[in-house]
């Protein structure tokens, strides 16, 4: 297209839409990520995206189940530091390989959001343990009904393909969360998720490791984004495929993780439980001290009545801290809110 014709057809679109210079991508390239018709999209492009970190056992065996259900998707694996044959063995099994240097599964989220795009992202890990053959029907469901995440459920046959620590932690997690946030999902750390594009490109990636699939999970609660929960088939890892995942370690720091989620998102709650110790203590202290004034007219315990006088200006500072932080994080919700908005749900093209 020639200047003059460009300059025709800027002339013709809205005000608003020259501003934020949204017409300008979309005359550099006419063609969206898929083909669409009648403003819905007919074939979307679609990324499996595969973390992974030592699985040379496994990632080729991934690929190639992802490929045979999903043919026309690009499949990228993401190595995170491997110290064997991950990278090569990929590779040949005609995956797009790239690498993230920062160790944790987090970081990778993080790389792999930023980087990818797509109208639908299937994300799985490298180690053959989940169902590639239920992705169909999950990409389909989620562009039927115009959803923005599916939770792949994950239902084990075999004691060995999920062990008992990890499920009794699922499930205590899983509860925390749900009376955390209102509601919650039945697997909550689930590593298959089908997203929309408007999830992954809204989602702001702050976890370093495995507490990234409860930010994931709440930052679907926070925005009340449409999602839908599937049970998948897991199964046990092949021969030479060793679990990253450390119970007790990591179970601690997707309990941080929930409590600082907690304190950022619920700022009332979380600094009006604080404040309410604070004044149950001070009470308890300054009950014997009104009585033996009432009693004597005197204060003996001095000490006692300024620290029940300090107790109680700290309950009150917290209450002004989270009615303030409250504002703010109301104010940021919008923010996050409307750049979700900006893009289109899945299924429908832009107007």
């Amino acid at each position: 297209m020639d200047e003059g014709g460009r300059r025709d057809i800027e002339a013709s679109l809205p005000l608003t839409q020259l501003r934020l210079g949204s017409s300008l991508p979309s005359l550099r390239n006419p063609l969206p990520r898929g083909e669409r018709e009648g403003g819905f999209l007919t074939e979307p492009t679609i990324a499996v995206l595969l973390p992974c970190y030592n699985e040379e056992a496994a990632v080729a065996r991934t690929v190639a189940q992802f490929r045979a259900v999903l043919p026309t998707a690009r499949i990228y694996v993401y190595d995170n530091n491997s110290r064997d044959c991950t990278v090569e063995v990929a590779r040949d099994a005609g995956a797009i390989v790239r690498c993230e240097r920062i160790q944790g599964k987090g970081a990778v989220v993080r790389r792999m959001f930023a980087d990818v795009d797509a109208d639908v992202y299937v994300m799985a890990d490298g180690d053959a343990t989940y169902d590639a053959g239920a992705a169909p029907a999950m990409v389909a469901r989620l562009i039927d009904e115009q959803l923005d995440m599916i939770v792949g459920a994950r239902v084990h046959e075999v004691a060995e393909a999920y062990r008992r620590g990890h499920v009794l932690g699922n499930r205590m997690m899983t509860g925390i969360l749900a009376k955390l946030f209102g509601r919650s999902f039945s697997d909550i750390f689930s590593g298959y998720r089908i997203f929309s594009r408007r999830f992954v490109k809204s989602f702001p990636v702050l976890s370093a490791g495995f507490e990234i699939e409860t930010e994931i999970s709440v930052h679907a609660l926070e925005l009340r984004m449409p999602t839908a929960e599937v049970e998948t088939r897991y199964v046990e890892r092949m021969e030479g495929s060793v679990s990253k995942l450390s119970t007790y370690r990591d179970g601690w720091r997707i309990l941080g993780t929930m409590a600082t989620l907690y304190r950022i998102e619920r700022p009332v709650w979380f600094f009006g439980l604080i404040a309410g110790a604070l004044s149950l203590l001070a009470l308890v202290l300054a009950v014997p001290l009104g009585i033996t004034y009432a009693e004597t007219g005197l204060v003996p315990r001095f000490p006692t009545a300024i620290l029940v006088t300090g107790l109680g200006l700290l309950a009150a500072l917290n209450v002004f801290a989270g009615l303030i932080l409250d504002t703010v994080v109301r104010g940021r919700r919008e923010v996050k809110r409307l750049a979700y908005l900006q893009l289109p749900a899945p299924g429908n093209a832009p107007r």
